[in-house]
């Protein structure tokens, strides 16, 4: 993160978060558009192809993203993208936000191309047709017939980000059970793994877990890259000398560490109530150095 980043303001609906809700928007209402009127499907042009298929395009990595199958799909990838992206783009910034955001989309592809090879390998090298219901039909216009599409790998990614910056924050469930954010990430991380060796829906688990990967090896490189983490192999402790009084114990530390997450969520409760702007300055410094060290 950059050391000279102060948060200006709170806003419910971002730069990057709000573009994001109109792009995917607009593509759905093309998709529909296209067709009604004229019998074209813009998935076959803009979700994602196995790599090895006639119809693959590098630029699909991206275009996928914006690409969605069904209202429902749309819709809870939009509600989690605004309910956790809002907060992140807020302490980020626009650019890092959306630099997150694509590396998570385009990992979540990555993943689910290598998975899909793995998976078809022996199908390709050793069939030349597949058969489907009652029809054999040729391995390549099978191999078209895959297409992944949607933001849930990026989503998931942010989902990922949100659990890492603000760990006991708590998340409502179904708006009534309330879970803390890291619980909610790693419930849902096992789940989605889980349904991705287990599972024969047409759901890309793969993809939600490669974007959640994707996601925590970027935020980790940040940290070390701008001194938050730095492994050091040769760092010694001298237990004789203190520095400012006596050593702290793991009790102190502990005791510290919860009296902190208490007070973030007061503070969020605060943001959820009144708006970043009801803070007062000192909160708002609390509440910016709280996310550098999470």
């Amino acid at each position: 993160m950059d050391n000279q980043f102060r948060p200006q303001g709170f806003s419910i609906l971002p730069l990057v978060v709000k573009n994001l809700l109109i792009i995917n928007g607009i593509f759905f209402l093309a998709t529909i558009a296209m067709e009604y009127v004229w019998r074209i499907d813009l998935s076959d042009y803009l979700g994602l192809h196995y790599i090895g298929a006639s119809d693959f395009r590098p630029y699909q990595f991206v275009t996928y993203m914006f690409m969605h199958g069904s209202f429902a799909h749309i819709f809870f990838n939009m509600f989690a993208l605004w309910m956790f992206g809002n907060s992140i783009e807020n302490a980020w910034g626009p650019k890092r936000f959306l630099i997150f955001y694509f590396v998570c989309g385009i990992g979540a592809g990555l993943t689910q191309e290598l998975v899909q090879y793995i998976q078809l390998h022996d199908i390709i090298a050793n069939y030349q047709y597949v058969k489907i219901g009652a029809r054999n039909i040729p391995v390549d216009e099978y191999l078209n017939m895959l297409t992944t599409v949607g933001a849930s790998g990026a989503v998931y990614g942010i989902l990922l980000a949100f659990g890492m910056m603000w760990p006991n924050s708590r998340i409502y469930i179904y708006f009534a059970i309330p879970v803390k954010a890291k619980w909610f990430v790693i419930i849902y991380g096992l789940i989605e793994l889980f349904s991705g060796f287990s599972s024969a829906d047409n759901v890309a688990h793969f993809a939600h877990v490669g974007g959640m990967v994707f996601g925590l090896a970027l935020i980790l490189y940040w940290r070390y890259k701008e001194g938050l983490w730095h492994p050091n192999l040769n760092i010694k402790f001298n237990k004789d000398k203190v520095f400012g009084g006596r050593p702290k114990t793991d009790w102190d530390y502990n005791k510290e560490r919860r009296d902190d997450e208490k007070r973030t969520d007061e503070i969020l409760e605060k943001i959820s109530k009144g708006g970043y702007n009801s803070l007062t300055e000192e909160e708002k410094e609390f509440l910016f150095k709280q996310s550098k060290k999470n």
